[in-house]
């Protein structure tokens, strides 16, 4: 019996399973990204919906993406931020990462933007990279925070 268990934790724990894990990880965001850019390619309308819906949110995990004139068509978890113009959006020290953002996207590759942000339930800024890529005429990305 013990064997087995010892064969489980050496499967799940080798394949980056984290049972009830707090907070989303790098891995998570971009399998998060990927099927975001599935279902974008296959129903753009349907999937900012989605996001906007939260249909795709998973703890502190969430897409958001914005359109060819810069402003945001979808966020995962501020609905407020809809319209909004992308590149004036700063962190709390000033960088200006929703520029950032836009000028990283590239079609069929996946950048990195680093920046403070709040996490969904907090009140403080934490360090959050976002993964980013371009699909179609939208700049899409997923983040996650690195604490």
């Amino acid at each position: 019996m013990a064997r087995w268990i010892s064969i489980i934790v050496a499967v799940l724990g080798a394949g980056g399973i984290a049972f009830g894990a707090e907070y989303g990880t790098r891995e998570e965001a971009k399998a998060m990204l990927d099927k975001v850019v599935v279902e974008m390619k296959a129903d753009k309308a349907a999937t900012l919906d989605k996001i906007n819906k939260k249909g795709f949110n998973d703890r502190d995990l969430y897409p958001f993406c914005s359109g060819p004139d810069g402003k945001i068509t979808a966020h995962g978890a501020l609905p407020e931020r809809l319209g909004v113009d992308q590149a004036t959006l700063k962190d709390s020290a000033g960088k200006p990462f929703g520029a950032e953002i836009r000028n990283v996207a590239k079609a069929g590759k996946i950048g990195e933007v680093s920046y403070m942000y709040k996490r969904p339930g907090s009140t403080e800024q934490e360090p959050k990279v976002s993964l980013v890529t371009k699909v179609d005429d939208q700049v899409c990305a997923v983040g996650y925070y690195k604490k």
